[in-house]
This record gives C-alpha cells, sequence and structure tokens, in this order.
C-alpha cells in the first residue's frame, strides 16, 4: 500500500476521533492489549478479517475471550476483530458477517479494536467495490462498512455508542520498513 494511502486512512480516523497504533504483526497482541479495555471478547484473527492472518504472527492476547458466550457479549466493554479492508479515504473499515460472530463482536460494545493490515488498504471506495463485487458474487458474503463511532442524532443531540461501539480503536499492521515510521496525516489533509 503506498505511503500517501496511509497517511490518508490514518487522518482519515483522526478527524473522526479513532485512535489508531501500528507496528509489525509480531507486536498485535501487545498493541490490542493496548488498546483494549476489560473484559474483552474477540474473533480470532484468521477467521474474521483477511484470510493472510490464519498464517501470521499475529495473535490476540490471552485476556480477549474469543469463544465468548452471549452473557459474555452483553458484558464485554471491548470487542476486537478483523477487518477485511480498509478504505483509505473515509477511514472506513469492512466488517464481514460471519459465523464467527465478527458483527455482533464489533457491534454490540463500547469499544470495537480493529485489526487491519496496512496491505489491505485501498485507495478509495470505488476500490473497496473491485474488491468487493467479485465476494459477494462469489462467495455470498455480507459486509458492513464501519466509518468510526457509532453516532446518531434520531433523539435530539448527538449521541455516541446507541447503534454501535462509543469508540474506535484501530490495530495497523505494518511489514518491512514501514513498521518503524511513524504514522501521520499529510498537512492540510485534516
Amino acid at each position: 500500500m503506498s505511503l500517501a494511502d496511509t497517511s490518508t486512512f490514518a487522518g482519515r480516523l483522526a478527524d473522526l476521533g479513532v485512535e489508531v497504533s501500528a507496528g509489525p504483526p509480531e507486536e498485535c497482541a501487545a498493541l490490542v492489549d493496548a488498546a483494549a479495555g476489560e473484559p474483552a471478547v474477540g474473533v480470532p484473527l484468521g477467521t474474521s478479517g483477511p484470510d493472510a492472518l490464519a498464517d501470521s504472527p499475529a495473535s490476540l492476547p490471552d485476556r480477549v475471550e474469543t469463544e465468548p458466550t452471549t452473557a459474555d457479549l452483553r458484558t464485554a466493554h471491548t470487542g476486537v476483530t478483523g477487518a477485511s479492508l480498509g478504505v483509505a479515504a473515509y477511514g472506513s473499515v469492512a466488517l464481514e458477517a460471519d459465523a464467527a460472530g465478527t458483527e455482533p463482536v464489533s457491534l454490540f460494545v463500547d469499544r470495537h479494536v480493529v485489526v487491519l493490515r496496512e496491505a489491505d488498504l485501498v485507495p478509495d471506495m470505488a476500490d473497496a467495490f473491485d474488491w468487493l463485487g467479485p465476494r459477494t458474487r462469489d462467495e455470498s458474503i455480507d459486509v458492513v462498512f464501519a466509518t468510526g463511532p457509532s453516532a446518531t442524532a434520531d433523539m435530539g443531540g448527538l449521541v455516541h455508542g446507541a447503534h454501535g461501539p462509543k469508540n474506535v480503536h484501530v490495530v495497523l499492521l505494518r511489514h518491512g520498513d514501514a513498521a518503524d515510521e511513524p504514522l501521520e496525516a499529510p498537512e492540510g489533509d485534516r
């Protein structure tokens, strides 16, 4: 993924009030641990998000319950899922509805921690639909594009967390030399 797309994505997330931490896949568990509140539920990486995470050194901390019961989900503060895709221009992530429970784990918590590979960033929605079209036709998947914390003004003033998480944190997994570079939005982009 280009540096411009990564910078644009980081800038859009900042505009939305979404925190971002970044590092190599080997640091994923530590990054998630730092971002997640207690108690935390999650979907194992590789069953949530891109298949490429199945063979990755990326993992979740042991304290994240990856086989949550309904009761665990009701009491969880944080839900941790992988994302299949990130859309740089909007700061959106693509979350697949799957048997592993990605959708409820991402929606029924106060804090959603999203694990996304930098390689899975696309510049804009047109590229996202190029990715999505064949998957929905050939694999019949359902995808939700989530952009920042849940917010609604249905009840008068702006309310966060009425239809989803109150806050979101993205763990961006970077490879090679990029793993050590700071994430910054370009000047004038925010």
